[in-house]
């Protein structure tokens, strides 16, 4: 049984990869629906989405996998798990979802977390969770207990969306240190659940799930879960992980001063810290990494824009351009700065570099007699590189510097312009390798398990496809736009 399997449970799909553990090569993946999965927004910066949706597209997405490999089902030696962050997910004592999952980028609990952080504390939560509560799992629980309150009484477990897949597979209700940081619920300086914040919301302790390790086994595929997705009964689950720590694994991102990054829906850039580091605005974020513990710091700090990628395919649906491709073509032939036309691309919840602020997406500089199609896909990917940058400045602040950035070959690191706009303005060398969210989980899965003897080993055939160098001549004109840009950001920050 030489084969690992993982699982990303996104917010717009559900990828299944299956990858050699000897050689790391990935022998067969697969992603359900073929359309982004549906998010309900019921009112003004609501998102939500059913968990059982994301089961029956796992079922679907190991289906075609297994479809498509030149090996059986009970290959397999162990499962691993990576999944949208900062969600809710409310079960009861049989593990069924007592409401849909309130996912990442809802924000209706950003004003309790913002009262949380005051009347805990500002240097208390900063000294003791990082972070502020924020619009985080800890406060979007809150929410449920205050508006929902018969469902909170019904309310088992609380769990992550990593968590409740690994429920579905094992039966058992576990979650992670590093997973309840996400959420704002550990304590750093006491290496526990955070009481405080507990205490603050009133939530009630035995909600909290069992603490299993990030790597290790966690539970076993039952029966009833074997049945459903063509799998062997008693597979290890032995490793699950936020999107963005799973990400940093997967670019095998584990040591300090090293840096990740995504730009899919929402863009991210991850440095591992050996040190304690937060911001003091709580701009940018400071989790436990797959690999910290009590004795051996390893933080991930991250920078989250929720608009990146999504504005991109945006534009795609709203020009009814063909491909990315094609718009990755014409946007180069525009010039840096896209002849004045600035994109701002806050248009998907409210920003945590931006204060928790929710600005919107914006265009300025629109000249009707000048700019075309290709001037939106320039501005766009523009737009979004200098939102990197901003929240990148922030990151420097506080001693993470990202001098060589690892990603993934996809989404918007497919595009050369995008790659050397955030090159040449962050100052950064980038590397990109051929791995994803769902190979990465299949990789910390062999760890877990035992199968490899070391995170050395499992990556030790990572390959680099290939490297981007800032773009010297661009410098100055890059500069200039951004500068403009910010300014432009800050004026429109000052009118809410």
């Amino acid at each position: 049984m030489d084969y690992l399997l993982g699982f990303d449970i996104g917010s717009s799909s559900v990828k299944a990869s299956l990858i050699d553990g000897r050689t790391g090569d990935c022998v067969a993946s697969a992603f359900a629906p073929k359309q982004e999965m549906p998010i309900t927004a019921v009112h003004s910066g609501w998102a939500e989405q059913s968990p059982d949706m994301w089961w029956d597209n796992l079922k679907v997405a190991v289906n075609e996998v297994f479809a498509q490999a030149p090996v059986k089902a009970d290959a397999v030696a162990a499962i691993g798990i990576s999944y949208q962050m900062h969600g809710l997910v409310l079960v009861d004592r049989n593990g069924n979802p007592l409401r849909p999952a309130i996912i990442w980028c809802d924000s209706r609990a950003t004003g309790i977390g913002a009262a949380a952080f005051e009347a805990i504390g500002q240097h208390r939560c900063l000294e003791s969770l990082l972070n502020s509560p924020g619009n985080f799992t800890a406060s979007k629980l809150k929410w449920v207990m205050d508006n929902e309150p018969e469902i909170y009484e019904k309310t088992d477990k609380f769990l992550l969306p990593g968590d409740y897949i690994a429920l579905k597979l094992t039966g058992l209700s576990h979650t992670t240190s590093s997973g309840l940081s996400e959420g704002i619920l550990w304590d750093f300086r006491k290496n526990d659940v955070a009481d405080m914040v507990l205490s603050y919301y009133g939530i009630a302790r035995e909600k909290v799930a069992a603490l299993t390790p990030t790597f290790a086994v966690q539970g076993q595929v039952t029966a009833e879960a074997a049945a459903a997705l063509g799998l062997r009964k008693g597979i290890p689950v032995s490793y699950r992980a936020g999107d963005q720590p799973n990400n940093a694994l997967s670019l095998n991102v584990l040591e300090p001063g090293e840096v990740a990054a995504t730009a899919g829906t929402s863009g991210v850039v991850y440095g591992v810290s050996g040190a304690v580091r937060y911001d003091p605005q709580s701009r940018v974020n400071t989790f436990a990494h797959v690999n910290h513990s009590a004795d051996r710091c390893r933080l991930g700090i991250l920078l989250c824009i929720n608009g990146t990628g999504i504005l991109n395919s945006w534009l795609r649906r709203l020009t009814a351009q063909t491909s990315y491709e094609e718009m990755n073509r014409q946007a180069a032939e525009v010039p840096v700065g896209a002849e004045g036309l600035l994109m701002f691309p806050f248009g998907n919840g409210a920003e945590r570099v931006l204060g928790n602020r929710n600005p919107g997406a914006a265009i300025s500089g629109l000249n009707f007699n000048i700019h075309q199609s290709a001037h939106l896909y320039r501005a766009a990917q523009e737009g979004i590189a200098w939102s990197f940058r901003y929240g990148m400045d922030v990151m420097r602040a506080m001693g993470m510097e990202a001098r060589i950035v690892r990603a993934g070959k996809a989404n918007m690191f497919l595009s050369p312009l995008f790659r050397d706009t955030l090159a040449t303005i962050s100052g950064a060398v980038i590397e990109l390798f051929n791995t994803d969210g769902a190979a990465g989980a299949a990789r910390g899965a062999g760890i877990g398990c035992g199968y490899y003897a070391s995170p050395a080993e499992a990556f030790a055939t990572l390959q680099k496809l290939e490297t981007t160098e800032p773009v010297a001549a661009n410098t100055a004109a890059c500069n200039e736009a951004y500068m403009c840009w910010k300014e432009q950001l800050e004026k429109n920050l000052s009118l809410l």
